[in-house]
């Protein structure tokens, strides 16, 4: 599982993340791979709420578009809160 999840698409991260759930739940993983994990875990939620954010972002400047606004390009960087 690669560490670093900054280009990981939702669906990946996502994925990564269940697959660390799932070997968390099992409960045999020792105690400083769980605190790797559970690190690890945290960055790949923050990724999954950033890809979401960025999307309904767009969603929402399409749909402003749609009503005759004028819709713009959407920058990531520029919406990041």
């Amino acid at each position: 599982m690669p560490n670093d999840s900054k280009e990981l698409a939702f669906e990946q991260a996502l994925e990564q993340l269940e697959g660390l759930v799932q070997s968390l739940e099992k409960g045999d993983v020792p105690l400083a791979q769980l605190v790797d994990k559970f690190e690890e875990g945290n960055k790949l939620i923050q990724k999954c709420q950033s890809r979401l954010k960025e999307a309904e972002t767009r969603i929402e400047m399409l749909r402003q578009g749609s009503e005759g606004t004028q819709a713009e390009a959407f920058n990531p960087e520029n919406n990041a809160s």
